[in-house]
């Protein structure tokens, strides 16, 4: 049952809500308010999962009622109640679960009820998995495993990166020629299988002393990592990105939190020269989500983040021209010429001083055309 609060400054429309919600037969009303102040004064005695908060009201309006909420309690589910569609994109940048219009339909509020119980499921089942993790394990940036929330202290360094190179292949065979070849590249071949059979043990206990001790099984001259009970940044990217396909107005926040679970490339400072492939199709796999959520806000409406994911794109490919051109032509749009002129001259410094070379010839009449307006 999900537990509810309403917020709306006009009594008819309070109750009309109230009224439709319980008709649902899914939600508990905890209490209701006819302005955001009175909650405010007794919210962090409550329990509940969502609040319908009305946008126009007086004192404190329902935005910045539910940034204080955001502020307090960002697991709280907000939807948005108006007349009006004008404040739709700010209340979906406050990520909210929806935007209802009055006057309210039941069948369009059922709808909104069925989205807020399969994001409170899917919140369920993220704790409890989250508490049988044992392993955790970081491979954007920095490579880090923690057991227990602990960071795992290594033999050696061959030992960690064997267990990356693992678990980068979890559940394939990998020949022992193969790991020779990627992890003692520079050894003679007999010293190396030595060495990669005393890492190999090494790593064996300390997978056992963990509670893994049959996570590494050999046969036919290879061996195959298999583990359960870890979570993984890379992992969940991977994952995301396959399951989520459109980006809309229901499922753009999954997207920009994948955006956020990327702190730094796959093991990109860890110096694995074998990593970089795999470190480059997952940077290709990002920089098509930023372009994608780029377009989304763009043709939506929404300037602001618009800009915030261009500038992630520059940040993340700062040789890329087309994306050097939309930024620039974002600027000119929002009225910021100046900025426009200093992203140009940003990137021709990085090109002449990297490579050598100018800005090709579409880049520069763009910005040619930008100055003398």
């Amino acid at each position: 049952m999900i537990r509810a609060v309403i917020v709306d400054d006009e009594i008819l429309a309070l109750q009309h809500l109230e009224k439709l919600l319980l008709k649902t037969d899914q939600v508990e009303i905890i209490g209701m308010y006819t302005n955001a102040i009175d909650l405010l004064k007794v919210m962090k005695t409550l329990n509940f999962d969502v609040v319908f908060l009305d946008i126009e009201m007086p004192k404190l309006n329902g935005i910045e009622f539910a940034e204080l909420i955001r502020d307090w309690n960002s697991a709280i589910k907000i939807v948005f109640v108006s007349a009006y569609r004008d404040y739709a994109i700010e209340a979906f940048e406050l990520q909210s679960i929806d935007y209802l219009l009055k006057p309210i339909t039941f069948d369009r509020l059922h709808k909104t009820v069925n989205r807020i119980v399969d994001q409170l499921q899917t919140s369920e089942k993220t704790v409890l998995l989250n508490e049988t993790y044992t392993l955790k394990i970081i491979c954007f940036n920095e490579f880090t495993v923690y057991h227990h929330n602990v960071p795992v202290k290594w033999k050696t360094a061959k030992v960690k990166e064997l267990f990356a190179y693992l678990f980068t292949h979890l559940g394939d065979h990998i020949h022992r020629d193969t790991l020779i070849d990627n992890l003692w590249p520079e050894v003679e071949f007999e010293r190396a299988k030595i060495q990669m059979h005393t890492t190999m043990s090494y790593l064996r206990k300390m997978l056992t002393s963990m509670g893994f001790s049959n996570a590494i099984t050999f046969s036919n001259s290879g061996y195959t990592l298999s583990l359960n009970r870890f979570q993984c940044d890379a992992h969940q990217f991977e994952r995301l990105i396959g399951d989520q396909h459109l980006i809309t107005k229901d499922t753009f926040n999954v997207f920009e939190e994948i955006v956020d679970q990327y702190s730094g490339g796959y093991l990109e400072t860890t110096g694995y020269n074998w990593a970089i492939p795999i470190a480059s199709e997952i940077r290709q796999k990002f920089l098509q989500l930023l372009q994608r959520l780029v377009d989304f806000f763009n043709e939506n409406g929404n300037l602001t983040k618009t800009e915030k994911y261009l500038q992630l794109l520059v940040l993340h490919n700062p040789y890329s021209e087309h994306v050097i051109q939309q930024l620039m032509r974002h600027y000119v749009t929002v009225g910021n010429r100046g900025e426009a002129v200093r992203v140009y001259h940003d990137m021709k410094n990085l090109l002449i001083t990297d490579f050598g070379i100018p800005p090709d010839e579409a880049t520069t009449k763009l910005y040619e055309s930008i100055i003398t307006r």
